[in-house]
C-alpha cells in the first residue's frame, strides 16, 4: 500500500486530498500543526500527525512517524492580501518562511530515501495568481512563484533518481479559509493612499461569476499529479484557473 504525507491538512486543499486519497485505498499521513482527529474519518490507513513546516526538528519527527513516503504533497501555504509599501519585511519573511522555505525543508526531508528506493513524486501546491499579475498579491504571488520555478528545476534534477515532480495551481477557492487566515496579518498592509485601489480590486471579486474553485477540484488535480506516470508539469485545478493557464 504506497504512503502519502500531506501538509496542511487542517482545511481546505489539504483536508480534502487526505479524504480523496484514503477513499483509494493509500495511506494518508495528514499533517497540521494542531492535529485534529476528527476532521478525518476514523481509518487504519489515515493517521494525523503534528507539523510546523518552519521547524526543523517537527519536520524531522513527523519523517519519521510517517515511514516510507512515496509521495509528498507540499500544501501547508499562508496568504496575504496587500500592498508591497504596507507590509513589514516581519510579515513578508512569514510568508516566505511558510510558502516557500517550507516547501523547500519538507522537500529536503524526504528526497534521501526517495533517492535510495530510486522511486518517488513530489506535488507543490502553488496558485493560478502567479500566471498573471494582480494588485494586492505581489507579495504571496512572488512566495507561489519561487516555488513554481523550484518544482521546473527540481523535475530536471530529480529525473535521473526516478523522482516526479509536479505542480499544481489551484484557482480562486471561496470554500477555503484563504481570506480568514490571511486577516491577522493584514494590519496596516494597505495603507489609505491605496484605498482606492483596494475598492476597486474587492468590487471586482463579488462581481465574479462563472465557476470558480473548489477544494475536491485540487484533491482531483493532486490525485492526478501523483498517479499518473504521464500527468503534466503543471496541472491547473478549477474551472478559472484552467481557463487563465490556456489564456496565458
Amino acid at each position: 500500500m504506497p504512503t502519502i504525507l500531506i501538509t496542511g491538512c487542517s482545511s481546505g486543499f489539504g483536508l480534502a486530498t487526505a479524504h480523496h486519497f484514503a477513499a483509494r485505498g493509500w495511506r494518508v499521513v495528514a499533517t497540521m500543526r494542531t492535529p485534529d482527529e476528527s476532521i478525518l474519518p476514523s481509518s487504519v490507513n489515515l493517521r494525523t500527525v503534528a507539523l510546523d513546516v518552519t521547524d526543523p526538528t517537527s519536520i524531522a519527527r513527523a519523517v519519521v512517524a510517517a515511514g516510507p513516503i512515496d509521495a509528498l504533497v507540499n500544501n501547508a501555504g499562508i496568504g496575504l492580501l496587500s500592498t508591497v509599501e504596507g507590509t513589514s519585511v516581519a510579515v513578508a519573511r512569514e510568508l516566505f518562511e511558510t510558502n516557500t522555505l517550507g516547501t523547500i525543508a519538507m522537500t529536503q526531508a524526504v528526497l534521501p530515501q526517495m533517492r535510495e528506493r530510486g522511486a518517488g513524486t513530489i506535488v507543490n501546491v502553488t496558485s493560478s495568481v502567479t500566471l498573471m499579475p494582480l494588485p494586492l498579491l505581489a507579495l504571496y504571488t512572488a512566495s507561489k512563484a519561487a516555488v513554481n520555478a523550484l518544482s521546473d528545476s527540481m523535475a530536471i534534477e530529480l529525473e535521473p533518481f526516478g523522482i516526479r515532480v509536479r505542480t499544481v495551481l489551484p484557482g480562486r477557492a471561496p470554500d477555503t479559509a484563504f481570506a480568514a487566515n490571511a486577516g491577522p496579518r493584514m494590519a496596516g498592509a494597505i495603507p489609505e493612499a491605496y484605498g482606492p485601489l483596494a475598492e476597486r480590486v474587492f468590487a471586482a471579486w463579488q462581481e465574479e461569476t462563472g465557476a470558480l474553485t473548489s477544494a475536491e477540484d485540487v484533491a482531483q488535480a493532486i490525485w492526478r499529479s501523483v498517479t499518473e506516470p504521464d500527468s503534466p508539469a503543471r496541472l491547473a485545478a478549477g474551472a478559472d484557473a484552467v481557463a487563465l493557464m490556456q489564456a496565458v
